[in-house]
């Protein structure tokens, strides 16, 4: 059967005929040198056009990164050699280097050097060491020589093509050939050596449309690949993948099979003829010239063919090698997260097949290797044949001696130990396998399960998968797709009622055997396990995640694509393995997992068993997912970081808990979130500790005016001002009518011009001494404009009403009184208020100018039992409601309607007061309401909150 190859392009480009490219060994990019004296650098991951070089006005024939020292290096047919920076684009050297045009470029793996080859039948090494000094010309070739490329086995050999119809292989440090290969009846335009297995090699394209294989130690011709119609233009040995690539002037490019010389594929990109290519180890990436662009391709897939059993057994083939290992040699002490592994590998001989897949089954006894369109079953120990037989897929069974084969698009075929029980054919088709719990099975309409047992249908599902991964009980499901992954919970009890009732039966399978409450991530999955209910994966951006309950837990970023083989719970450790056969391993506590899982099962007596088992570092991971999940308080009680604890008792509302933490940490930002929970929970006693430790000025000021406590007011305006919180000190003299302290504060602050209007609007008697201190301060920086302030006492012609406002600061100054808030209602608003009529006969009443409190004053106040509650939950029981602390009122008419102390309003005549109007009904309830609210603010009075 031929060769299992997926084949997807990565990247094309349009442009003019292309004579060169190349492949950066750590980087995304692709370089491509053009026949009209261009180089480009491609990224094919993102498809982008990274960098332009114009090199020169001829063909660039020949280009080449050389990574260790962030260069290009170009030949082209001006017989010029150009050094770049493929940073900068700066260019480093340029030197004359042959007589005719250069063909190609070969740099050296190790050493400072490079090699070239040119229509003058000569090939030169530079060393760049010695600034470009050309050390040795290598001469013997009799026509151009088209190619030259180093042994990967052995770097100080090299072999040369040549239009001779030669081929001439060359060691370092002699000028002469070792030997030359001849058999080709037209020029040799291109070669390269194998670097696989032990084989030595090299394989060559020529102008009469043959590639041939040679033995370069027996010098002999080992086979010549027939099929092409034109010239063949470029050949390679894939470093990866055992296949031959040829490309010809044709416009085609075919593979062929590297062990058996079969054909096995053309492809044929309509980009007219083929040029180039260049591979690169280590990748399946594969690139092309032609004369219309470059194009760049994946054969199969990178994933290596790894496998380990659950003792720690990994089993690997490298090429058609199959090798094995084991973790028992390896000490608890050796193994770090992310670091290779040391281990020791034992050979245990050549598969038959080339391997693309390799697994173990359940019990670790057998292994299974499938490729090239067939499986062979090895004992995992031995490697000794135990079955085998044409597959294009396989996979093992939950029984151990059962497994299944997908031996071409329409059959699927079960065995169970070693003989085949039964064949279908899957409705649609089956474009893939997939092992479960139920055998799944990839159609052209979507993924359907079947039963093990009797391959009855039990679900059909529209979706396009790339994979499908099941918990051990069978419970869960996690299937994949190109761009996300789903995961579903299977209920096997509807699988046993459709038995007795197949109503329930469908044309799709059983109706809910899959839950409707499915998990959809939008992340592209490469590999995973199920460890419980966690499910275990690394993705397309080289995280290595799980997902338990919804929530997904990033363990590691890696530094490179990684594929998870196992976790062994006795070792608490998920092993991983990369493309180079190289074994990686992460901490991953079973203890962790088996937690959680018991969570998402609701088996919260399982769950605080397994507790003690964690370690206490990762006890607050366990919190946060036992918060996700909705249960705070057992977050609380298990997390180990007091910052994710305060943040719960907030949440929870748990006072005792976050007040004990803030005084732990004594953190400002603690106190004031402590202070917002006490608020909303009315505790405003611990509201205003947690606000003066918090030296939260502006919350304490909030505070003390919504519960009208004066005292508290006039003892922040200190603290304040003690702290320099000038405008909280301000405002709250203000609100209680401490002017004075109000204009003090301004003068202080060094803010005389508003000192001045505000002395001139409430303490007309302070506004001369103001404007003096304004007038000095002015004076420094601008005489003239000092000069122009005018006096209200000497300049009282420019200040009408001076005098009257004077008498108004007095009179108000007498006729003040501390109200309770509760008076508000009944006071005039300020803008109402004739301060100039009020004060009218001022010395005549200004003995019989009072005002009664009302409800303040008067001890015999009814007080309601729901206000007397209210105030017992503020403060202190109290057994009678006490007035409201007297103040400074604030008496200009500017002054809110809403703050501490409210102006005497115009006393009333005897007349009016001996000839009450009765009350009509409507007053009635608007007094019973303004009854309530005095009551209900009295009771707010009554806080007397602690001074700060």
């Amino acid at each position: 059967m031929p060769l299992r190859l997926d084949i997807k392009i990565k990247l094309t480009s349009r442009s003019d005929r292309v004579k060169s490219v190349d492949l950066h060994p750590t980087e995304p990019w692709m370089l491509v040198s053009l026949y009209v004296g261009n180089v480009h650098i491609w990224n094919h991951e993102n498809q982008t056009l990274l960098k332009t070089l114009e090199v020169c006005d001829l063909p660039v024939r020949a280009s080449r990164f050389v990574p260790r020292k962030n260069w290009i290096v170009t030949g082209s047919d001006d017989m010029n050699i150009r050094v770049y920076n493929y940073n900068t684009l700066e260019r480093v050297h340029s030197f004359d280097a042959h007589t005719d045009y250069i063909r190609s470029l070969a740099v050296h793996p190790s050493q400072p050097l490079l090699l070239s080859s040119s229509d003058d039948m000569l090939i030169k090494l530079w060393n760049w060491d010695k600034k470009w000094e050309c050390v040795q010309v290598f001469e013997g070739h009799s026509h151009y020589v088209m190619q030259i490329v180093i042994n990967p086995k052995d770097n100080n050999q090299f072999a040369s093509a040549s239009l001779d119809r030669t081929i001439k292989v060359w060691s370092l440090g002699s000028s002469s050939p070792n030997f030359t290969l001849e058999g080709h009846e037209k020029g040799v335009n291109c070669l390269d050596y194998y670097s696989g297995g032990d084989k030595p090699y090299l394989i060559s394209g020529a102008d009469d449309c043959l590639a041939k294989i040679w033995d370069y130690q027996t010098k002999t011709c080992v086979q010549t690949l027939e099929g092409h119609s034109q010239n063949i233009g470029c050949v390679a040995f894939h470093p990866e993948l055992p296949l031959i690539i040829t490309g010809s002037e044709d416009g085609t490019v075919k593979l062929w099979h590297v062990n058996t010389y079969r054909f096995q594929k053309t492809l044929n990109y309509s980009m007219e003829r083929v040029w180039c290519c260049a591979v690169m180890k280590g990748s399946n990436n594969v690139a092309f010239g032609y004369d219309e662009g470059s194009i760049m391709v994946k054969f199969g897939r990178e994933e290596p063919a790894m496998s380990m059993d659950a003792n720690g057994k990994f089993i690997w083939a490298k090429h058609s090698e199959i090798q094995q290992a084991n973790l028992k040699a390896l000490s608890s002490s050796d193994i770090k997260d992310g670091e290779r592994l040391q281990l020791s590998v034992k050979d245990l001989g050549s598969c038959e097949i080339y391997p693309q897949t390799l697994k173990h089954n359940s019990n670790g006894r057998f292994v299974v290797v499938c490729g090239d369109g067939e499986y062979i079953i090895y004992t995992a120990m031995a490697l000794r044949n135990k079955n085998y037989g044409p597959a294009l897929e396989f996979i093992w069974g939950n029984d151990s001696s059962e497994y299944a084969v997908r031996e071409n698009n329409t059959s699927v075929k079960l065995y169970k130990n070693f003989k085949e029980q039964r064949s279908f054919k899957p409705d649609f088709g089956a474009e893939g396998i997939f092992a479960g719990h139920l055998l799944g099975v990839k159609t052209s309409q979507g993924l359907a399960f079947y039963s093990w047992e009797n391959l009855d249908l039990v679900r059909r599902i529209d979706i396009n998968a790339k994979n499908v991964f099941w918990s051990d009980n069978g419970d869960l499901c996690c299937i994949t797709t190109e761009n996300s992954f789903f995961i579903l919970r299977y209920d096997q009890t509807k699988v046993d009622e459709s038995k007795e009732n197949p109503e329930l039966i469908t044309e799709d399978g059983i109706t809910d055997v899959f839950s409707e409450d499915i998990n959809e991530f939008e992340e592209s999955v490469r590999t995973g396990l199920w460890v419980g209910d966690c499910f275990i994966y690394t993705n397309s951006v080289n995280r290595l995640n799980y997902y338990v309950g919804g929530e997904i837990v990033t363990v590691a970023h890696l530094d490179r694509t990684l594929y998870i083989l196992g976790y062994i719970p006795n070792d608490n450790r998920l092993y991983l393995g990369d493309k180079e056969l190289t074994i990686v391993s992460y901490s991953l506590l079973l203890s962790v997992l088996e937690y959680q899982t018991a969570v998402m099962r609701q088996d919260f007596e399982t769950a605080d068993k397994v507790l003690p088992s964690i370690p206490k570092e990762q006890r607050t991971r366990v919190a946060h997912f036992l918060e996700k999940q909705g249960f705070k308080e057992q977050a609380m009680a298990v997390t180990a970081d007091p910052e994710h604890k305060f943040e719960l008792a907030l949440n929870l509302g748990n006072m005792g808990i976050a007040l004990q933490l803030a005084e732990e940490a004594q953190a400002e930002q603690k106190w004031k979130q402590l202070a917002d929970l006490a608020t909303r929970k009315c505790n405003f006693k611990l509201a205003q500790e947690c606000l003066n430790k918090a030296r939260d000025f502006g919350g304490l000021l909030l505070l003390a005016t919504s519960a009208g406590n004066g005292n508290m007011v006039k003892q922040l305006a200190k603290n304040a001002a003690a702290e320099g919180k000038i405008n909280v000190a301000f405002l709250s003299n203000f609100v209680t009518g401490n002017k004075a302290e109000c204009l003090q504060l301004l003068i202080e602050a060094g803010r005389l011009p508003e000192a001045a209007f505000f002395a001139r609007t409430y303490v007309p008697s302070q506004a001369s001494s103001v404007v003096a201190l304004w007038k000095a301060q002015l004076g420094e920086s601008n005489k003239k404009a000092a000069e122009s302030l005018a006096d209200p006492v000497k300049y009282d012609n420019l200040f009408p009403g001076l005098a009257a406002s004077f008498g108004a600061e007095k009179f108000l100054e007498k006729t003040a009184k501390t109200l309770p808030a509760s008076q508000y209602p009944f006071q005039p608003r300020p803008e109402e208020r004739n301060v100039t009529e009020e004060m009218a006969g001022f010395q005549d009443v200004e003995e019989d100018v009072k005002f009664e409190q009302e409800d303040g004053d008067t001890e015999d106040d009814e007080v309601e039992p729901e206000v007397v509650e209210a105030a017992a939950a503020v403060e202190e029981p109290a057994a009678e409601v006490q007035a409201a602390p007297e103040a400074e009122v604030v008496s200009e008419p500017d002054v809110e309607a809403e703050q501490l102390v409210v102006e005497t309003p115009p006393a009333v005549s005897q007349e009016e007061e001996a000839t009450p109007t009765p009350p009509s009904k409507e007053d009635e309830v608007d007094e019973q309401q303004q009854q309530q609210q005095v009551s209900n603010q009295v009771a707010l009075d009554d806080y007397d909150v602690e001074n700060s």
